[in-house]
């Protein structure tokens, strides 16, 4: 283990230990990241896909990005773990990551499938670097700004896989969004077996999971307020976004977190 991972096992890690509660808020805040998105972006700005290139999804990007960078400098200057700044930064990185995902697919015409596979082999070299410059990918570490910076730039890249991933499964492949959901949380039920019933690395099967959220997440809010007639609830994006986030709330008040430690 080098100098860093050293430094980082004697420091508490600032973000919380994964629990069935860490799942069901990460699930929820990926959601609230696709409505609360998409009520900027469409409903707000009042742009669509038919816009040109410097429409509404850029501009969402622009101000998703800027609350992005501010809450990952505070989440990092802080000296501990905060629940309430952990999943803020969290859904920081998940409205960034709708906002991203539809301008590259939509407005620049990359498509789906060109997104889904850019941005995994970003997720992937992502992950990559940052176990080669610090010799671990475990939540575990995330307490030394070097590490909190591989771990919020592969979240943000993770998150907007999800939401191009989710549309490229849900669209593309015209399963919808109530398809999508159940192929996606096989895919979770299936990593959470393989926990449970095999030898597989956790850190790797964390990262699967993580990764599988966010489309999840993305497919469940596209069901929430898309019009009846693309098989969606057609709820406003507001009020969806409003009662995502007072649950989130909820959950982090009435359960408390703690940070990781090697018990994970």
């Amino acid at each position: 283990m080098n100098k860093i991972n050293e430094e980082a096992s004697e420091l508490v890690a600032k973000v919380p230990q994964v629990t069935f509660v860490f799942w069901i808020i990460k699930i929820l805040a990926t959601t609230l990241g696709e409505t609360g998105g998409d009520a900027v972006t469409m409903s707000w700005l009042g742009e669509t896909t038919a816009e040109p290139k410097w429409n509404g999804y850029l501009i969402g990007t622009a101000i998703f990005g800027v609350i992005f960078a501010v809450a990952v400098l505070v989440q990092i200057k802080a000296k501990k773990f905060h629940p309430f700044l952990y999943w803020l930064t969290i859904v920081a990185t998940t409205t960034v990551g709708t906002t991203l995902a539809d301008y590259c697919t939509r407005s620049l015409g990359i498509g789906y499938t060109g997104g889904s596979t850019i941005l995994l082999t970003c997720v992937i070299v992502s992950l990559l670097i940052w176990r080669w410059s610090t010799g671990s990918i475990s939540i575990e570490t995330v307490s030394t700004w070097k590490v909190e910076i591989f771990y919020w730039v592969t979240i943000m890249f993770s998150q907007t896989l999800g939401t191009a991933l989710g549309d490229w499964v849900a669209e593309t492949h015209d399963m919808g969004y109530v398809g999508a959901a159940a192929v996606f949380g096989g895919l979770l039920l299936v990593t959470a077996l393989l926990y449970y019933f095999t030898s597989i690395s956790r850190v790797i099967l964390f990262w699967a999971a993580f990764i599988l959220t966010r489309p999840l997440g993305a497919v469940v809010g596209d069901f929430f307020d898309k019009p009846f007639e693309q098989g969606g609830l057609a709820l406003s994006r507001y009020t969806a976004s409003l009662a995502l986030l007072l649950v989130i709330v909820v959950l982090i008040l009435i359960f408390s977190q703690k940070p990781a430690s090697k018990a994970h």
